[in-house]
């Protein structure tokens, strides 16, 4: 006996309603500032027809200001699961047009499901949020909603990947889900993200400021390192998302998606060995390096925006993924600060999670010194970067390129750290300190007393140079695996990374280390 027509018709005209959402005019208003709607979203994210919904025809559960009379399609967000490339992925997409996305009681337990199921199931989960915040009408359960979801994000992390994208409203503690997110992609406009706004900021301290000031992706991605991904618009959002899960595994037991090539290129690259300019102390572009070594379009910068004396990414050398680490010459001289060991130690731990091997390139002088770095904690937040590699297990792999000097030196992954493999480039530096500080702390007596000066002390720098901060002294510690050419690098590291992807380490049991936070 066949389902009687009536009802199947009933069940296609609730879904219709429920799909629209706060309706069509709602979903207008926003289509004209360039905004996709929450299923939309979803769409520009999956391989076609593979999401499968949770939970449409779950409704609020207030019965308070009126709001019993009222009906909110799906309780303002979207959540399911899909494919990205052939691969589960589950998913959540707050609407903006429910009740201004914001989170009560069921809408919370629709996210914890899906969360919940993530796990169990060992997918990554992205995450859309458009939302005013929690529900005033729910009171403290919409409180208690919060509590719960961020419960499942710290449950979750290290275990799955989750990618969260701001393209709307994310206000007071709503942003706190994201940012217990491992990536943030925001959208440039018609979005922004805050705890306080600019009325209370004013209401509680008189001080004057503007929403791009504290809440635009602009701020969040440059100045409070908050976002680590801007966008042009909701698509380009979700295609940022889409590439990121290219790079990344499922889980944490799981390998990332390398795809080997099935054979390795070991013709010299002659163009690296132009990289490096002829004065020792003039600038180089990081960036150079790191496009010569990865297969070509495979980089994709995280925190481009932020703390740039450092860059980090996700790349693939000859079809393996690896995460990359890298000092930038070109800003602040490429030194270690605040901001850049906190955006480095982050990137480390995150690749070590998820079993990411790591390339390490050095090009560094030092701590960025400055009574404000000393003063802010730069001591606590460079050990970060000592904590970091130290615990990582993944293959660690570094390239010196120049200088490596002190602390800065072991910060950036070297052998004492346990790496795996250290190569570095005939113009390394490898030293407590750079050859001219160093000849005035150790020839301070005999420089006083020196008729010609500037000639006795370069003669002193280069005698310092070539005895102390060669390469082949440390090479001759064993400190370094290899001496080689630039134009060697690409294939040295394609070699190294499939040498070193079975590498399996253990270490002394504990419930976790404490890294100076």
């Amino acid at each position: 006996m066949s389902i009687r027509r009536e009802l199947l018709d009933d069940l296609e005209q609730r879904r219709a309603k429920l799909q629209l959402g706060g309706g069509e005019s709602a979903h207008a208003k926003r289509r004209e500032r360039g905004m996709l709607s929450a299923r939309e979203r979803l769409d520009a994210v999956f391989d076609e027809s593979t999401f499968q919904e949770w939970g449409m025809h779950v409704d609020h559960a207030c019965h308070d200001f009126g709001m019993e009379q009222k009906s909110m399609s799906c309780d303002g967000v979207v959540t399911g699961v899909g494919r990205v490339d052939g691969r589960p992925v589950a998913a959540y997409s707050q609407d903006g047009t429910v009740g201004g996305g914001a989170l009560g009681q069921r809408h919370a337990k629709k996210l914890c499901d899906i969360m919940d199921y993530a796990i169990e199931g060992g997918m990554p989960v992205v995450g859309v949020n458009d939302s005013g915040g929690a529900r005033i009408q729910e009171g403290v359960e919409s409180l208690s909603g919060y509590g719960q979801v961020f419960h499942r994000n710290v449950m979750l992390s290290g275990c799955v990947p989750q990618i969260g994208v701001i393209a709307g409203n994310c206000a007071g503690g709503a942003a706190y889900s994201p940012a217990l997110m491992d990536f943030l992609v925001m959208t440039r406009e018609n979005a922004n993200m805050f705890i306080c706004g600019p009325q209370v900021i004013k209401a509680s301290t008189g001080v004057e400021c503007t929403m791009d000031e504290i809440g635009s992706a602009a701020a969040n991605a440059s100045i409070s390192g908050n976002v680590h991904f801007v966008a042009d618009n909701d698509q380009q959002a979700m295609q940022i998302v889409k590439e990121l899960l290219s790079y990344l595994p499922a889980n944490n037991i799981s390998n990332p998606p390398h795809a080997p090539t099935d054979g390795i290129c070991l013709d010299p690259d002659e163009s690296m060995n132009d990289i490096l300019p002829e004065d020792p102390k003039g600038t180089m572009n990081m960036y150079d390096v790191i496009h010569r070594v990865v297969d070509p379009g495979c980089f994709l910068e995280v925190h481009r925006d932020f703390a740039r004396n450092i860059i980090v990414g996700f790349s693939r050398v000859d079809g393996i993924v690896a995460g990359i680490i890298a000092n930038q010459p070109n800003v602040k001289a490429g030194t270690l600060d605040i901001d850049a060991s906190d955006k480095g130690a982050r990137f480390i731990r995150f690749c070590n999670a998820f079993n990411i091997p790591l390339l390490t390139f050095v090009d560094v002088p030092g701590f960025l010194p400055g009574v404000a770095q000393e003063q802010g904690g730069i001591i606590r937040h460079g050990a970060k970067m000592l904590f970091a590699y130290s615990s990582a297990t993944v293959p660690k792999i570094t390239i010196i390129t120049r200088k490596a000097y002190g602390g800065s030196y072991l910060a950036m992954c070297s052998r004492d750290l346990r790496a795996d493999m250290v190569f570095a480039w005939p113009t390394a530096e490898i030293a407590v300190m750079g050859a001219e500080g160093a000849v005035n702390v150790l020839y301070r007596k005999e420089l006083a007393d020196a008729e010609d000066k500037t000639e006795i002390r370069a003669q002193l720098i280069n005698e310092y140079r070539e005895r102390f901060a060669s390469p082949y002294m440390a090479a001759s510690h064993g400190l370094i695996t290899d001496v080689i050419q630039p134009a060697q690098t690409r294939c040295v590291l394609s070699l190294a990374l499939r040498n070193t992807l079975t590498k399996s380490e253990t270490r002394p049991p504990k419930k976790h280390g404490l890294i100076p936070l």
